[in-house]
């Protein structure tokens, strides 16, 4: 039973506090501040998970690896590294995700969804991060530095590959012949090698 109902919208809830909280979506209202940095929330909880933050509260802790958290739900997420659970699975090619977030930015693969739009030339992309990537080409912002030559890089991955050339890591493994690659495409190219020798 829900007797509580919204006269905005019409949702119900099962208790008066639950919509008073819901009303404060409507009104704007943010009571709790943040008097370090002035950030209001509509919702104690929330206030209390971003004080942390500035604390440096971490009161969820793995009993794995002893990782600690902020947030319950990302000790959640952090526990299914060590689970292998994937309970978030697409039901259109299969593939399972660890994280809500990474199911509904997967899900935009098939349904072409791209909510997240370039002010400056108007591109849009799935998922946020590639549009903060992409507006770096417009601002010429390079945020990340390689520590040995001091060379920048618009985005962590490109970064991690620049480091490779100074290591010598190659992660990416042949399992025909053992070759070995610093970057996930140039083994996907050098299989073909393997696979066309198959077919003929």
């Amino acid at each position: 039973e829900k007797p509580f109902s919204c006269g905005i919208c019409g949702k119900s809830y099962s208790n008066r506090q639950s919509l008073t909280h819901h009303m404060k979506i409507h009104t704007g209202e943010k009571p709790f501040s943040c008097g370090t940095c002035g950030k209001s929330f509509s919702d104690k909880g929330n206030f209390k998970v971003h004080m942390r933050v500035h604390t440096g509260e971490k009161p969820f802790t793995c009993g794995i690896c002893g990782k600690s958290y902020s947030r319950r739900q990302s000790l959640t997420h952090h526990i299914r590294i060590h689970t292998g659970e994937k309970p978030f699975t697409c039901d259109i090619c299969g593939k399972s995700f660890s994280k809500k977030e990474q199911f509904n930015v997967h899900m935009r693969i098939h349904t072409g969804e791209k909510p997240f739009t370039c002010d400056i030339c108007g591109k849009s992309y799935s998922n946020r991060q590639s549009l903060t990537h992409h507006i770096r080409i417009h601002t010429g912002e390079k945020p990340f530095t390689c520590g040995i030559c001091g060379k920048s890089y618009s985005d962590r991955g490109t970064l991690t590959h620049h480091i490779r050339i100074h290591t010598g890591e190659k992660p990416f493994s042949c399992g025909t012949c053992g070759k070995s690659f610093s970057r996930k495409h140039p083994l996907i190219v050098h299989m073909r090698i393997h696979t066309e020798r198959v077919t003929v």
